[in-house]
């Protein structure tokens, strides 16, 4: 195998937990499952993740979860809970921001993110 090909993980997210699969995604986006991990890259992996309307929210999570917004203006902050976005956006939405939020903080979440594909 050369170094230009990308390692492709496929996730079944059918009826398993948000906070699970997201951690799990956010390992294989980080490398840090493979043995020549190195912080500072980007690793050469795609994450293809199927079955994510079937995924489990859980009733509790998915009335009092909420998001919010700041436009940077007084009175800008918009709040939303979770059944709202998977209402208008989908399950998709939802599991892209969690995912999101497990990576770290630096120039290199949104070059990782690009290598998420949600089905």
């Amino acid at each position: 195998m050369t170094k230009e090909q990308k390692i492709q993980h496929n996730i079944y997210a059918s009826r398993k937990k948000l906070g699970r699969v997201a951690s799990d995604i956010a390992i294989k986006l980080m490398g840090k499952d493979s043995p020549d991990y190195a912080p500072n890259k980007v690793a050469n992996v795609s994450v293809v993740v199927e079955g994510v309307d079937d995924i489990d929210f859980g009733d509790k999570k998915l009335n009092e979860k909420e998001y919010q917004r700041y436009s940077g203006y007084p009175g800008g902050r918009k709040v939303f809970k979770m059944k709202d976005v998977v209402k208008s956006k989908g399950a998709k939405e939802v599991l892209k921001m969690a995912v999101y939020g497990m990576l770290p903080a630096n120039k290199l979440r949104k070059l990782r993110m690009k290598n998420l594909i949600i089905k």
